[in-house]
């Protein structure tokens, strides 16, 4: 009896004491809750802000509040009716730019990543290092030589010349290869080679190959590199700011910054709100529209 008192008496302590540390962790966790809450709102204020001031009647820098006292669409109206500043204009350009932009280079990049991947050809893997070498430079030391190669293609060719659209998706998509070959590319030799072999033997041409087959395979990657692509034509500046100085060719980065200069700064930040808060919807659309695409994508790619 004295033995069974003994070991009772030692077992009560051991479970009272396995209980502590559980309540001191769970007592623990609410200031990883706190901190979480002041990263939503500090992520979020930039959002409301933006939203207040292009609702605000009297949008102007200084008058500008995060809960104004009154809503109205001003702001827009004044936005699509400025003769000096046309905003549909500029969306439109950046939109044409950034989809045709975009889809070329999901084209060039598969069709490049189709070669690396499935043909074996001399100076196969110098050129896939070469574009991994290309993509450690900056951007910004090639934007000389490209003002000056489109000055002097725009004199023989002015669609593509400078001031252009076209001639600024060309540049755009000189850019763009290194990067989207290398993803497009991992994501290609995961593709099982056997496929290939059997449609070879019913007859089947590389090009069918690649246009019936291979790009139905990888859609998920596809959607995934056009969205990244899309959104970074999309909010683009310093290269558009170079190659188009007309009011009506510039892109909607360009045209929102030339309202925030000026001695005009402070009266037109209700309407830079409003814009920029248009610019943001076609991002928006578009990653709710492809989500499903684009984590399958990055994720799939990333484990295989």
């Amino acid at each position: 009896m004295s033995g069974a008192t003994k070991a009772q008496s030692l077992a009560v302590p051991t479970v009272a004491g396995a209980k502590r540390p559980r309540s001191r962790a769970g007592g623990g966790v609410w200031w990883r809750h706190a901190l979480a809450v002041l990263a939503l709102i500090w992520s979020l204020f930039p959002i409301v802000f933006i939203v207040s001031a292009a609702l605000n009647p009297g949008g102007s820098l200084e008058t500008s509040e995060l809960l104004p006292k009154s809503f109205g669409m001003v702001n827009f109206d004044t936005l699509f009716n400025d003769p000096n500043r046309p905003f549909l204009t500029w969306y439109k350009n950046s939109l044409i730019i950034s989809m045709v932009g975009a889809t070329a280079s999901v084209f060039i990049g598969a069709c490049a990543a189709f070669a690396f991947s499935r043909l074996r050809f001399m100076g196969r893997r110098p050129g896939l290092l070469a574009l991994l070498l290309l993509q450690m430079f900056p951007a910004l030391l090639a934007f000389v030589a490209l003002y000056t190669t489109f000055v002097v293609v725009g004199d023989i060719l002015p669609a593509i010349g400078l001031n252009t659209p076209w001639g600024l998706i060309l540049a755009y998509l000189g850019g763009a290869m290194g990067a989207n070959v290398w993803l497009l590319k991992g994501y290609f030799d995961t593709v099982p080679r056997e496929l290939d072999e059997a449609a070879k033997v019913d007859g089947a041409s590389h090009a069918r190959i690649f246009f019936t087959m291979t790009l139905r395979l990888v859609m998920p990657i596809l959607v995934t590199v056009f969205m990244l692509s899309f959104v970074g034509l999309f909010s683009e500046f310093l290269l558009a700011s170079i190659f188009l100085q007309n009011v009506d060719s510039q892109t909607l980065g360009v045209g929102l910054y030339s309202m925030t200069i000026g001695r005009e700064r402070n009266s037109l930040f209700g309407q830079f709100s409003a814009g920029a808060l248009l610019a943001s919807l076609p991002v928006v659309l578009l990653y709710l529209g492809f989500q499903k695409q684009l984590v399958g994508g990055l994720t799939q790619g990333s484990v295989k």
